[in-house]
């Protein structure tokens, strides 16, 4: 049964070392049937929540006007959800944290989603990349019925397409695959 596959890939550098394990998950998944897409957050625009709880109970949109409310339908309509960062100071890059943080208008809409995490770090150690996973658990434990699905870790890379010969990147395309 073919599934829609979301890769929300948040590195500020296009061909960056997580954007191209978005690119090897991508190409798995879609080689296993499924329908893709790549949004690479920087060439949206994605406005600070600012806390006015417009939003709040779902009695009004969001009122800022960006591209946060075509992402979000994106989201809720997908099955699959892979979400990428490079790790800045042990944490997940501004990006996507604001991504996260405006999902708050409907979160509670993303129900039953099948998540994969990619991360790429110039520390070697996987361990020491355990915060940035517990971020975007403290997200997902925020959804109804998330599913935790995998972890890629690009470790020991800092310069842009320093992944490429690395077996992470076949790792990427496998787990793309197994959807």
């Amino acid at each position: 049964m073919s599934k829609k596959v979301l890769i929300l890939s948040s590195s500020p550098r296009r061909g960056g070392n997580s954007d191209l394990l978005c690119d090897q998950f991508l190409n798995g998944a879609k080689d296993a049937g499924n329908h893709t897409e790549k949004i690479f957050l920087k060439d949206k625009n994605i406005n600070y929540c600012t806390g006015c709880g417009t939003c709040m109970n779902g009695q009004k949109p969001c009122p800022q006007k960006d591209d946060m409310p075509e992402i979000l339908d994106k989201m809720i309509a997908a099955d699959v959800i892979s979400m990428a960062t490079p790790v800045y100071f042990y944490t997940m890059c501004g990006q996507m944290k604001t991504l996260i943080d405006r999902t708050c208008a409907r979160y509670t809409e993303i129900n039953s989603k099948e998540f994969y995490f990619i991360v790429t770090a110039a520390d070697n150690s996987k361990p020491a990349m355990k915060r940035t996973i517990e971020e975007f658990r403290g997200f997902t434990s925020c959804l109804n019925n998330p599913k935790e699905k995998g972890i890629i870790f690009g470790t020991g890379v800092w310069k842009i397409g320093e992944i490429k010969n690395m077996p992470v990147m076949k790792e990427a395309y496998q787990s793309g695959l197994s959807i």
